[in-house]
């Protein structure tokens, strides 16, 4: 717990500090020490735990962690690079309270699982952080069209790129993320038996709805030039079925039903 408590707080001052540089209405890179601090002791949380258990740990709230610590990498990566760095305002404080969640639920017990359904669960968790962080730059690009058809012309506004800059990057990130859940579905496929089981069959059908939703935006963003408000639908929609295709699912297995 210690070190999901120094890395909460590391999560919390590099929130702080892109505040104030919202507020400030200025562009440093205070913010990114502390988040790389955060993101490496979360990562070790996780690196001690499974060294405890002898595996990975692929459960609920340690899979829920590990998509939050995926988001927070890929912010900071993209904040480092001058683009979106405010994205760490929603982001670092979502990492760290699954972070908490994870640490004070404890470590359950994981399956030794061999290279090729590992394969195929880090393709799973890689595609939910890199798809996560597309749905909040929809959610963003939404609230900045609002924003700016109503002629609300908020500080915060000026802490982002322009609209273009944002679409781009909404769909870079989702032709990436589309390109990991290819490769979940792919392995899913060869790797996983009994892949339509009973306690399989919802995450299937879920992830592969979600799998087509994201295929026809891509599709239509190059054949119709789909943009605005379709594409924050789509994305929003696709995002809402992949997340219930684990996580939902998960749930009610681990926390409802008590299926570990």
């Amino acid at each position: 717990m210690t070190l999901a408590f120094i890395a909460t707080l590391a999560y919390l001052l590099a929130v702080g500090l892109l505040v104030r540089g919202v507020s400030r209405e200025t562009r440093g890179h205070a913010w990114l020490l502390p988040a790389l601090v955060a993101t490496v002791l979360h990562a070790l949380v996780h690196v001690l735990h499974w060294r405890e258990g002898g595996a990975p740990d692929m459960h609920f709230f340690s899979a829920l962690s590990l998509v939050g610590l995926g988001m927070a990498v890929l912010t900071t990566l993209f904040g480092a690079s001058g683009r979106m760095a405010a994205l760490g305002v929603i982001v670092f404080p979502v990492a760290a309270a699954v972070l908490l969640a994870y640490a004070a639920r404890g470590h359950v017990a994981a399956d030794s699982l061999d290279w090729r359904l590992q394969l195929h669960a880090w393709c799973a968790l890689l595609a939910y952080a890199t798809l996560g962080i597309a749905a909040l730059f929809a959610v963003l690009l939404w609230v900045q069209e609002r924003a700016l058809r109503r002629r609300e012309f908020h500080g915060w506004l000026r802490a982002l790129p322009p609209l273009t800059e944002i679409e781009s990057l909404l769909f870079r990130t989702i032709a990436v993320g589309f390109a990991l859940l290819t490769a979940t579905l792919l392995t899913g496929v060869l790797f996983v038996e009994n892949l339509f089981a009973q306690h399989l069959v919802h995450k299937t059908v879920l992830s592969v709805l979600s799998w087509l939703a994201f295929g026809a935006l891509l599709l239509g963003r190059w054949r119709w030039g789909w943009r605005g408000a379709i594409a924050v639908r789509w994305t929003l929609g696709a995002m809402v079925l992949l997340m219930l295709a684990f996580f939902g699912s998960q749930f009610v297995l681990e926390m409802v039903l008590k299926r570990v």
